[in-house]
């Protein structure tokens, strides 16, 4: 079996592991029991509602993936249809359930507009060669968005023990961030085998767009830029460089090994930080 061949086999058995031993957490399996509501609120609030927003979306994120893989893989749609919205899509009613329960508003959701940009490079893509730049992006997109999303909900639970909320620590976050790993493990596994697959002008100008195009998980204007920086300050990691490095580790690698020393791409180190300014901003004009 030629490696193409052997990677894409060895993806599907990876994808259909991932739904028959991880099917969409049940509801009923949540204990939404709260010692201090108010204090859960007051310290996580803004993150579960965060949280709840990025993995609803997921129903545009997927409108958004029609949009630019007119052709994609057998494996991809298997993948992401199947599996990752179901899964993703448990999460944020789960989350969004929890909110709402002490005593927030339900999160405010765009599960329908696909921008311009990506538009247009989805007619682009209608070019094989293009669409395997773009899917490409879109690895390397569902690596730092499930990377971000499991160090996230690890220190998230490490808080929530730490106040004593063992329920939601156990029944809501650790259910959600063990199928987290699958997902990431998925996006790694494509980029990989298709990264070995480009020509020189394709990696060129995946290195070039995505230089232009990071942004953290569930940034699409400058008032989430400023939520996703409140959610790093919460979580303790607003200066933490490592975080960083590990969110951007395969990409580092793949993309930029040609670069020794280059811990960090800049344009991954300029987007977080520059969340963090945005939250401190907005906090500094809020006083």
């Amino acid at each position: 079996m030629s490696r193409p061949h052997a990677a894409q086999a060895r993806l599907v058995e990876h994808v259909q592991r991932l739904g028959e031993q991880h099917p969409p957490i049940p509801l009923e399996s949540v204990d939404f029991s709260v010692r201090d509501p108010r204090l859960l609120d007051q310290r996580f609030g803004h993150v579960l509602d965060f949280m709840a927003r990025v993995e609803l979306e997921v129903d545009r994120n997927v409108l958004e993936l029609l949009t630019l893989l007119p052709d994609p893989p057998e494996v991809d749609v298997f993948f992401y249809r199947d599996v990752w919205q179901p899964q993703e899509i448990q999460h944020g009613r789960i989350l969004d359930e929890l909110q709402v329960r002490l005593g927030r508003s339900y999160a405010e959701t765009d599960l329908e507009n696909v921008g311009f940009k990506l538009r247009l490079l989805g007619m682009l893509s209608h070019v094989p060669a293009v669409q395997d730049v773009s899917r490409m992006l879109y690895y390397l997109t569902g690596m730092a968005t499930e990377r971000s999303a499991v160090l996230a909900y690890n220190l998230l639970h490490d808080g929530l023990v730490d106040m004593g909320e063992q329920a939601i620590a156990e029944t809501v976050i650790v259910p959600i961030k063990r199928q987290e790993p699958g997902h990431y493990a998925f996006y790694q596994l494509s980029a990989r085998a298709l990264w070995e697959q480009l020509a020189a002008w394709q990696k060129w100008l995946v290195r070039t767009l995505r230089s232009f195009s990071f942004s953290p998980v569930g940034v699409n204007n400058p008032e989430q830029l400023a939520d996703f920086g409140d959610v790093m300050t919460t979580l303790g990691i607003a200066d933490d460089t490592q975080f960083v490095a590990q969110v951007a580790r395969v990409e580092t690698e793949l993309l930029w090994a040609r670069e020794h020393g280059l811990p960090v791409p800049d344009y991954v180190l300029s987007a977080f930080r520059g969340a963090v300014d945005a939250a401190r901003a907005r906090a500094g004009l809020a006083a």
